[in-house]
């Protein structure tokens, strides 16, 4: 058996890194749908290992030493970007948005849950069918794996990740369609004179020097204060009896801090260089976990996953429509819902590129390009967080 140390490990999760960028560009399909690099780069060296498993003998140990502290950076990243500030940028509409996906999330789970009762099957595997890989993504169900695999989920990070990728192809195909069917029934139109969005400030004043050394090292600064604090508040919640991932205290710290450096230059936040540094920790992790998964176990759960993602994505389509009528009943109204199902289904991207298509079609909706990035890629990471927690500790 050929086993890799610390150094080693991470140096073959940068390469399928590289691994799978090659395939965004050699199989364009690939780019289309928004599959992510480290995901397809992590499942080509796994399945690469599961072909040579199947010879009878494992043929590679990995240290995955690292694997939790990019995983932890990575969430404390997502929580330096939950700015109140930016929330009240976007106005009332984004706070309603924000609590119209922070619904779904739940009924995702309830959904889940139920079905997975109906199934024979613990009702966790529901929910991580649900909002941790839905709207959550590969990521977030490959950070609480460990979680429901110790709870009694059996193949846990097979299944975060086979549901966070078939929820992002499905966020690409059926986002667009569906609120396309809802501005053709309806015969709306994008305003003739479109009210420009506000200007959101997440850096530094355009005219300020930007010296990129010192923001990556600021960053880097802020997120392990958060770390170390946020391991203190982890371990004093657990006393609780409350069982937690282990990004959520750093998770918690970060968002104070955040919110604390909009009003104090001491902990002003480097945006870009926080968002910099958050992807390359969330790339390694992905890279890392996918590459010691056990594909092997997929085939016993593949059929109640189907019928978990179809209902799911039905649950969605419908739900669509509500989102519509509570957003204001108009075309800007109409491309946020075929937003809503890109990220609540897929990732944010997903969701832009499903609002870019529209607008392509029928004409701008600025209001949508305001709001649905703001809620996807800000808020409702940190909102579902707190979910998928309540969630676990209630089925447990």
């Amino acid at each position: 058996m050929l086993a890799l140390g610390l150094m080693e490990t991470l140096a073959l999760a940068a390469l399928a890194i590289a691994i799978g960028q090659g395939l965004r560009r050699w199989v364009p399909v690939l780019a289309h749908y928004d599959l992510p690099a480290p995901v397809l780069g992590g499942l080509v060296i796994a399945i690469v290992v599961t072909v040579l498993r199947s010879n009878g003998a494992d043929v590679v140990r990995f240290d995955t030493t690292l694997q939790s502290p990019l995983m932890i950076a990575f969430f404390t990243s997502i929580g330096f970007g939950a700015s109140l500030r930016l929330l009240r940028i976007g106005g009332v509409q984004v706070a309603w948005f924000l609590a119209i996906a922070t619904v779904v999330a739940l009924l995702q789970n309830l959904l889940g849950a139920s079905l997975a009762v109906a199934m024979g099957l613990p009702p966790l595997f529901g929910v991580l069918a649900g909002s941790v890989t839905l709207t959550g993504g590969p990521a977030t169900g490959l950070a609480f794996a460990p979680l429901f695999e110790a709870a009694g989920v059996n193949g846990a990070g097979v299944l975060a990740v086979t549901a966070g990728m078939a929820g992002i192809v499905m966020g690409g195909l059926f986002g667009g369609p569906v609120a396309g069917r809802i501005i053709a029934r309806r015969g709306l139109r994008p305003a003739i004179e479109p009210a420009k969005p506000a200007q959101i400030r997440t850096e530094e004043p355009e005219h300020a020097h930007v010296d990129t050394t010192t923001a990556l090292m600021r960053a880097v600064i802020l997120v392990l204060a958060a770390m170390w604090l946020g391991s203190y508040l982890a371990r004093g919640i657990s006393a609780l009896g409350i069982t937690l991932p282990a990004y959520i205290g750093a998770m918690l710290v970060a968002a104070v801090m955040r919110n604390l450096g909009d009003h104090q230059p001491l902990l002003r936040v480097p945006v870009q260089a926080m968002a910099d540094l958050g992807a390359v920790a969330l790339s390694l992790f992905i890279a890392m976990a996918l590459m010691t998964l056990k594909l092997w176990e997929l085939a016993s759960i593949a059929m109640p996953l189907l019928v978990l993602l179809v209902a799911q994505g039905i649950m969605l389509a419908l739900l669509c429509h509500v989102v519509f009528r509570l957003m204001g009943r108009d075309f800007d109204a109409a491309v946020m819902a075929g937003g809503f199902y890109g990220f609540m289904m897929g990732t944010t991207a997903n969701a832009v590129a499903n609002m870019q298509t529209l607008t392509e079609r029928y004409g701008p909706a600025p209001r949508a390009f305001l709001v649905v990035p703001l809620v996807g890629a800000f808020f409702i990471d940190f909102v579902n967080a707190l979910v998928i927690t309540g969630y676990l500790n209630f089925l447990r």
